[in-house]
């Protein structure tokens, strides 16, 4: 897997993925409206300076990314395709984020964050390198939501560990 630029191809791609309840609260609305709007990727300097997509051997899109910067912290937010979901490449796919994060900003911590509830991601993150340092309320569309804050130990990237 490779990370690239997301190009307004991939976008429109992304908006219409349809994760299954609970994770359904990931849909992105249509890619009309983000555009129109003006929101997330759908904004073109956005897009190209906070996102991008992982690329399968075959070009086919296995994920995306988004590198949000908090000051001396990068916020990464991201979604696996839905297709790709329960295959075992959860792990590989946040930690070449996460590595992606620690090159674009070296010096940075990395972050994310994820709804305490999703046991299958946590998992997944904690295998990539990430620990749970924080939990809390966050507000959402459908009420607060207990997350927590997860962040990577990029000494592992040093260590050769994978």
């Amino acid at each position: 897997m490779t990370i690239h630029a997301m190009s307004e191809s991939h976008a429109c791609s992304i908006c219409e993925w349809r994760y299954e309840p609970p994770l359904d609260i990931y849909n992105w609305p249509s890619w009309t409206n983000m555009k129109k709007d003006g929101i997330e990727f759908g904004d073109p300097v956005l897009r190209a300076s906070q996102y991008a997509v992982v690329l399968d051997e075959q070009h086919s899109l296995v994920g995306y990314a988004q590198y949000f910067p908090m000051g001396h912290v990068t916020r990464l937010g991201l979604g696996l395709h839905p297709d790709r979901m329960g295959h075992g490449l959860g792990s590989r796919f946040v930690q070449l984020i996460a590595r992606e994060a620690v090159r674009r900003s070296p010096g940075n911590e990395i972050d994310l964050e994820v709804a305490s509830w999703n046991k299958r991601a946590v998992r997944a993150y904690e295998r990539a390198g990430f620990h749970i340092e924080d939990t809390y309320l966050r507000p959402s569309p459908a009420g607060e939501v207990e997350c927590h804050c997860m962040v990577f130990d990029a000494s592992r990237l040093s260590c050769g560990n994978d």
